[in-house]
């Protein structure tokens, strides 16, 4: 089966900022690079999306509904709806996310 990907308006605006950003403090090379490798993991997801692991910060708030996945360091962070993977949150994984995991997060559910 292969699931449709959708990435919510926030998960837009994420790769967006990642690539400015890398852009603006690197090259923009490198910037279209780090895009097009996440834009590959995401389009990944449409084959075998089961295979993400739970986020440890929403586990500890008892939540299993959400998975994530890498192309580090940056945070892939979706739920699987049916034949859909809804892309929420990507973001560099070296920042503590349990503040952002649980306001956009646990708003969408």
């Amino acid at each position: 089966m292969t699931f449709r990907i959708l990435l919510t308006e926030d998960a837009a605006l994420d790769l967006a900022e990642i690539h400015d950003y890398i852009a603006a403090h690197d090259a923009t090379e490198k910037a279209d690079y780090v895009l097009g490798q996440i834009q590959a993991v995401i389009e990944n997801l449409a084959e075998l999306p089961e295979r993400g692991a739970y986020p440890k910060e929403l586990l500890a708030l008892g939540i299993q509904d959400y998975r994530e996945t890498f192309f580090k360091p940056y945070r892939i962070l979706y739920r699987v709806i049916n034949d859909c993977v809804y892309v929420y949150l990507i973001v560099d994984g070296r920042r503590d996310l349990n503040l952002l995991l649980q306001r956009r997060l646990v708003r969408s559910s």
